[in-house]
């Protein structure tokens, strides 16, 4: 079974084979011997912009031709930044317009070409670039803006508010690292319209629509912990992220998740109008893309007044115990918020002896005090915990609200609303973290839960079975939380012996590094299991903390195999030395449903139907 569809891989991965080479064959410098008629016809032609460097060192001679083709170019195009350069005195920036070019000349600037001569023994080097190749790759960024844009608004349906601030963020610096940037037009309700005044105008919607209140308030030795319900348009976030401020000083980064997040203010902390301020810029997370992250470095923050938001506290009542009150679900039904419905069945079966352990772990994370809850645990389970515990500084945010499911003989809880932190790092991610009990009523199995949108979205394909999605959504969890609790058995266990797996990084170029030419680009590396097992192992040698977040997910089931399922969603990749964004595609055979077995995994940057160069697709491997 297995041979006929991997028929498909082997096609697939000559492609990308094929297209791995001529993009690495790409990153050499374009040099050609020309003659000297040849070259005084392009240095009359005016269309070119020309650098020049001489030296006895060929190496420096390249360096210096390369600072005098920015410098040119930062001249060439000064006029149409004056948007950018502005300050507030009215006056113009020089050392500003040449730190946005130098976001081309550290990155992207392709099409440099090189003509060598030498005069007294000394090296004279030209670097130049047509004006036309400039253009495209202006018009490569504002390209690149635009899809970041379209991206935040797809974002924002879903409710995934941090993540429409951070893409309509990166759109705006992009926009203003290009000539003419404010110039730029889309086309909406059929009219043009500015794309930079939308882009602002989109972000001040999305702030002046985030309501955040506290909850409850607890000491917590010289500081206090708020906890807070945030809301877009009346509904909880999906995600959201913000900073506690003074005026003077600002606190590390917290985020919010399903509408749920947390706050730690001084104990002299004025609680009746408290600051807080919305992240918007994700500096640290634009390290994912050279390029971005340089553009976001060169140029000056934009200010955001609706960034700043009010939250009074002076209601909240101190306290030293917490209320460990339990919502259940009951299906699709109405959230039921009372306490007393923890003995309350759910078709047919009796959650008594579940809410009962929910209840003492709960309390347990709450204190952090572990002490006696092994009992409430399988093995198995026991040993995931007592990783997540240790997944650095792990908090329970406040009381949760869970919902329990059936699942086979066992049930699910979920979530419970945790933040880890890294101190190395002061990184902070927030998880709803889920308990998979067995019919004993012990935890077999924990892991970071899903969204919620991207659990009702598999929840809800009806031509599916209720096993089959409830599968998908726990292999899902399972596969995330692997890699952050470095459980290497279980990533081994459920990959075929003979698994296609095609990883990809974003790397540095190899060449010369006086050459400015595509410093990074996209390698992809065909692996054996056992070569991609011990490179994994490595990895989580290597780092403090790995955190994967994903996103919109596409499933397929092969029209032929209906217990193959093809799975392509976004990823993104963190950890404390390295961190990505792109898309994982997973074909993983579900014959036996505990036993889930991955045929292929494979990596690419983005998936953009128009790529022709042999990417992988879902019709590649599920025949649809």
């Amino acid at each position: 079974m297995i041979t006929k569809i991997l028929s498909f891989d082997k096609n697939a991965f000559t492609r990308l084979s094929l297209t791995v080479w001529l993009l690495a064959s790409s990153l050499g410098v374009f040099s050609q011997a020309l003659s000297s008629k040849e070259w005084a016809k392009i240095q009359k032609s005016g269309d070119y912009i020309i650098g020049m460097g001489m030296s006895e060192s060929m190496d420096h001679a390249r360096q210096v031709a390369m600072g005098d083709l920015v410098g040119k170019i930062s001249t060439d195009v000064e006029t149409r930044f004056d948007f950018v350069l502005t300050n507030k005195d009215g006056k113009k920036s020089k050392g500003q317009m040449e730190k946005i070019i130098k976001t081309y000349s550290s990155t992207r600037l392709d099409n440099v070409k090189e003509y060598v001569a030498k005069d007294h023994g000394k090296y004279v080097i030209y670097r130049y670039i047509s004006n036309s190749d400039l253009e495209k790759m202006f018009q490569r960024r504002i390209n690149m803006a635009k899809k970041w844009a379209k991206d935040a608004i797809d974002r924002e349906k879903e409710g995934k508010i941090g993540d429409a601030l951070q893409d309509f963020y990166w759109s705006l610096a992009l926009l203003r690292s290009c000539p003419d940037g404010d110039l730029e037009t889309i086309t909406k309700d059929y009219e043009e319209q500015n794309m930079m005044i939308d882009v602002r105008e989109r972000v001040n919607n999305i702030l002046e629509n985030v309501k955040v209140k506290a909850v409850s308030l607890e000491k917590e030795g010289h500081s206090q912990r708020l906890y807070l319900s945030v809301l877009y348009k009346d509904k909880p976030v999906t995600n959201f992220n913000y900073k506690y401020t003074d005026g003077k000083i600002s606190s590390e980064l917290f985020s919010a998740k399903d509408g749920v997040g947390e706050l730690l203010v001084p104990s002299n902390a004025k609680l009746k109008k408290l600051k807080i301020k919305a992240e918007y810029e994700f500096r640290d997370e634009a390290n994912i893309q050279p390029e971005l992250r340089s553009v976001i470095e060169s140029l000056d923050p934009v200010p955001f007044r609706a960034a700043m938001l009010d939250v009074d506290a002076s209601q909240c009542v101190n306290s030293d115990s917490r209320e460990y009150a339990m919502v259940v679900y009951e299906g699709e039904s109405i959230q039921k918020p009372s306490p007393a419905l923890k003995g309350f069945a759910t078709t047919g079966q009796s959650i008594h002896v579940y809410s009962s352990t929910m209840d003492t772990i709960e309390k347990g994370i709450a204190n952090r005090d572990y002490s006696g809850l092994e009992q409430y645990f399988t093995s198995e389970g026991w040993d995931m915990f007592s990783k997540l515990i240790k997944y650095g500084d792990a908090k329970l945010l406040r009381s949760p609200e869970v919902q329990f499911t059936p699942n086979g003989k066992g049930m699910v809880c979920r979530s419970f609303p945790m933040s880890f932190t890294f101190g190395g790092n002061k990184r902070t991610f927030v998880e709803n973290v889920v308990f998979y009990l067995d019919e004993n009523g012990k935890v077999c199995e924990v892991a970071f839960g899903l969204e919620k949108t991207a659990v009702d979205d598999i929840m809800q394909r009806g031509p599916w079975s209720e096993e089959a999605r409830m599968v998908m959504v726990h292999f899902l969890e399972t596969y995330k939380t692997a890699y952050a609790l470095k459980r290497l058995d279980y990533i081994r266990s459920i990959f075929s012996d003979d698994a296609l797996i095609i990883t990809g990084s974003i790397v540095k170029s190899i060449g010369r590094r006086e050459f400015p030419v595509r410093t990074e680009y996209v390698k992809y590396t065909r692996q054996t299991k056992e070569q991609y097992i011990r490179n994994l192992e490595r990895c989580f040698m290597s780092n403090e903390y790995i955190n994967i977040h994903f996103a919109d997910n596409k499933i397929r089931r092969s029209g032929t195999y209906t217990n193959m399922y093809g799975i392509q969603i976004n990823q993104t990749y963190y950890s404390s030395t390295y961190g990505d964004t792109g898309y994982l595609f997973l074909l993983i055979d579900f014959s036996k449903p505990g036993e889930p077995l991955i045929h292929v995994r494979a990596w690419q940057p983005d998936n953009n139907p128009n790529v022709r160069d042999g990417r992988l697709k879902i019709t590649d491997f599920t025949g649809e």
